[in-house]
């Protein structure tokens, strides 16, 4: 499974729009499309983060791209818009922030309490310190249900390249696939355990830790 970062279709993070000015700030500049090195090193991150986001760029139809070729990253007629729009101070629909959910609350899971409504927002950004090193994931699969984390749940992720003891993380194995587990350090190797007898744990020398999990989204 190759790991991808989600994102709503009308959703443009701040590192995406930093990342269309970087190549139409490029392509004024040199008459020329910047490669994802130059891009990374423009804006002081790696390589692989460049790659990502360039990827949901392109699913949103604001990047054009030829395969194998290293200078062909083009913005479209949408992305020219959108960059018009924002620079006469009318951003588009792709700037917007999701909207918060009302918190109007408590409710007893247990003994029932006294009802108050005290209503304030739930705002997803604000509960998980969304930044650009945040991102979502859907589940697939049932290896760590006995973690109460089942098929088709969503995986809040902090980007992290390291990771403590017993901690949920996304783990890049082999430099291609992508797993949800708990990783533990063993000596020389890296143990990354599921939490579902029917799976057995996975041991790795080549293990790269991508993210973090810091929250869970289900939707009932």
């Amino acid at each position: 499974m190759q790991l991808r970062t989600p994102a709503t279709e009308n959703h443009l993070t701040p590192r995406q729009l930093q990342l269309l000015r970087a190549i139409a700030s490029f392509q004024v500049s040199r008459c020329y499309c910047p490669t994802i090195a130059e891009l990374a090193n423009e804006l002081g991150i790696s390589r692989s983060t460049v790659f990502e986001h360039i990827g949901q760029l392109r699913r949103k139809d604001l990047l054009l791209a030829c395969p194998g070729k290293a200078r062909s990253l083009k913005l479209t007629s949408r992305a020219q818009e959108l960059l018009s729009g924002i620079e006469d101070g009318c951003p588009a629909d792709p700037t917007a922030r999701p909207a918060a959910i009302p918190l109007v609350g408590i409710v007893a899971a247990g003994h029932p309490i006294e009802a108050v409504e005290n209503a304030e927002p739930l705002s997803l950004e604000s509960y998980f310190a969304i930044d650009d090193e945040t991102f979502a994931l859907e589940v697939r699969g049932d290896s760590m249900i006995g973690d109460d984390i089942r098929d088709g749940d969503y995986v809040v992720c902090h980007r992290r390249s390291t990771a403590e003891q017993g901690q949920l993380v996304i783990a890049i194995v082999d430099n291609e696939n992508a797993t949800l587990k708990r990783f533990h350090k063993e000596n020389s190797r890296i143990r990354l355990e599921p939490a579902n007898d029917d799976y057995g744990p996975i041991y790795s020398d080549n293990c790269r830790i991508e993210a973090v999990v810091v929250g869970l989204v289900r939707k009932l």
